[in-house]
């Protein structure tokens, strides 16, 4: 990111919408800076609008356009966005090309390069949970260790908090609840210290996932309902979505299955095409 003496207007605008404690501003400002146009592809993408995300990572992704890390990012984005709509597999291709587009060498390379090395490690890691290689998520996952190790945390508060989420992801896959809601509560503890809105109710959407492992599954409901009102509040489409879907698992609550509905209506009117 910028320097935060550096920083325009724009710039602290779309941070705060990309991943701090305003998720639903709008609009977002226009801007033709490429790591600027890559914050507002990662703001529309939360919100939904996949078609407008998908717009500026196109941009961001030619030959030229971007400098590498911002490209990378830009890519990881893409698979992002394909990973919510259950396309692991292809994600994988994208998450590739943002690793293969800033190397994986250990030097000093610049926050913004490790930024992007992280994710796209994490990106894959997620993907090849989602194809059921969980022992190559984690090897991806140690990998990506390797570069937080190098930073203080908190010049990679984001990758940390994304690190967590998947840690939690592959352990809830094979079964070990309580270890996966140690990860969940670190990603929630640390995204609420960075401020970010979006990455807070994300962690609170895999703590309830983790309490589902309980025998008593009130409290992972009430999380789940709790995460499903604040991305409403907040505009968090695809997140709401996954609310709707956890809590119409744990409960007979007529609602979630509604809202699911609705969601997926306007994920597909927004151009996310879901996998079947």
């Amino acid at each position: 990111m910028p320097d935060s003496t550096l920083r325009s207007d724009a710039t602290n605008s779309l941070i705060r919408a990309a991943f701090g404690a305003d998720p639903g501003a709008c609009p977002l400002p226009a801007s033709d800076v490429p790591v600027e146009r890559w914050m507002r592809a990662v703001a529309w993408g939360a919100r939904g609008h996949y078609s407008r995300s998908r717009a500026e990572l196109d941009a961001l992704t030619r030959g030229g356009v971007a400098e590498p890390a911002v490209a990378s990012l830009a890519w990881s984005t893409q698979a992002s966005l394909l990973r919510q709509l259950g396309w692991h597999g292809v994600a994988s291709g994208f998450d590739g090309r943002a690793l293969a587009v800033v190397g994986t060498g250990l030097g000093d390379d610049g926050v913004l390069v490790d930024e992007a090395r992280c994710d796209a490690l994490t990106g894959l890691a997620a993907d090849a949970l989602g194809c059921g290689r969980l022992a190559l998520g984690r090897r991806l996952l140690d990998r990506c260790s390797e570069y937080l190790d190098e930073r203080a945390p908190d010049e990679l508060w984001r990758q940390h908090v994304r690190r967590h989420w998947v840690s939690a992801e592959l352990l809830l896959a094979g079964g070990n609840f309580v270890s996966a809601r140690r990860h969940a509560e670190t990603a929630a503890e640390i995204s609420e210290a960075a401020g970010s809105a979006r990455h807070h109710v994300k962690s609170d959407l895999l703590r309830s996932a983790s309490m589902t492992g309980e025998p008593d599954s009130g409290p992972a409901a009430r999380l789940a309902a709790d995460v499903l009102d604040r991305c409403d509040g907040y505009g968090l489409i695809p997140l709401k979505w996954a609310a709707a879907m956890l809590l119409g698992g744990v409960t007979s609550d007529s609602r979630a299955e509604a809202v699911r509905e609705e969601c997926e209506a306007v994920i597909r009117a927004r151009g996310g095409r879901f996998r079947i």
